[in-house]
């Protein structure tokens, strides 16, 4: 089967992996949640290893440990990043998994101008930050977590901040993505469009 590649960005809690998961099963597609590559590696940065070396050494085990959900391995993936030695550390195995037979998707900030820019379907999935800091609050409360809203989406901001304006693969929609906003939509709404976005897609493609 030839490769079709799915890139979904956005920014944190915007629901790009919700939509991602959702997505490849119903297209029947491997899926690959890219944050978790830089979250394992912030994991072990937290640890006291260095990231360059981390990226370079990280293992498919690394990819499943509970510790990859907590806020503070969300932060320390955002700083490293903004290293351009981890990104080009990781860069290979993604793209080697976006184009596996028969295709795949994948889910990041990067994916639709850096990673895969030829990608058949690009997707951009935002929300306004206050709707994410509050999906994101309700998420960390339900797992126990004891924090405030208003650190909640201060972290959100600052999050916003380092991704957008980093030197390296800055956070922004491809030129020829499709924004879909889900500051209003439920997720079997957001999941609709998406899907309906895709097949438009595959319809238009060469048999």
């Amino acid at each position: 089967m030839q490769p079709f590649t799915i890139a979904i960005d956005g920014p944190a809690a915007a629901g790009k992996g919700t939509i991602s998961k959702a997505v490849a099963t119903h297209f029947d597609l491997a899926h690959l949640d890219t944050g978790l590559l830089y979250r394992a590696v912030g994991a072990r940065m937290l640890t006291g290893e260095d990231p360059i070396a981390a990226a370079h050494a990280l293992v498919a085990e690394d990819l499943g440990t509970p510790a990859l959900r907590t806020a503070e391995t969300a932060q320390a993936a955002s700083k490293v990043a903004v290293i351009p030695e981890v990104r080009a550390a990781l860069l290979d195995f993604q793209r080697a998994f976006a184009r596996r037979s028969g295709g795949a998707v994948l889910d990041g900030r990067d994916i639709g101008t850096v990673i895969c820019p030829q990608a058949e379907v690009k997707l951009f999935v935002t929300a306004s930050a206050e709707v994410r800091a509050q999906r994101r609050f309700e998420e960390l409360r339900d797992r126990g977590y004891d924090t405030e809203f208003a650190t909640v989406l201060a972290e959100v901001k600052a999050r916003d901040d380092r991704d957008m304006n980093r030197s390296d693969a800055p956070l922004r929609p491809a030129e020829d993505a499709v924004v879909v906003d889900t500051s209003d939509l439920t997720i079997a709404q957001a999941v609709a469009q998406t899907v309906d976005v895709i097949e438009a897609a595959r319809q238009r493609r060469p048999r």
